[in-house]
């Protein structure tokens, strides 16, 4: 089947990872911190759930209609 040609917006959204982390000055600091973590560190790991879902998502959507 194929798929619908305005359904390839959804791409973009696998862009928001790569520009929350494109810029390392933003979120090179040490507050606040979560459980004793600063935030350098817990604001990467957010943005790696964060990618896992959004990408599943993004392929979940671009499937085939029948696939779902």
């Amino acid at each position: 089947m194929l798929r619908r040609p305005h359904a390839r917006h959804w791409y973009w959204l696998l862009l928001l990872p790569y520009a929350a982390l494109l810029w390392p000055p933003l979120y090179a600091r040490h507050d606040p911190t979560i459980a004793g973590i600063p935030f350098f560190y817990w604001y990467q790991f957010v943005w790696i759930a964060l990618s896992g879902l959004m990408t599943g998502c993004v392929a979940w959507l671009m499937r085939n209609p029948e696939e779902r």
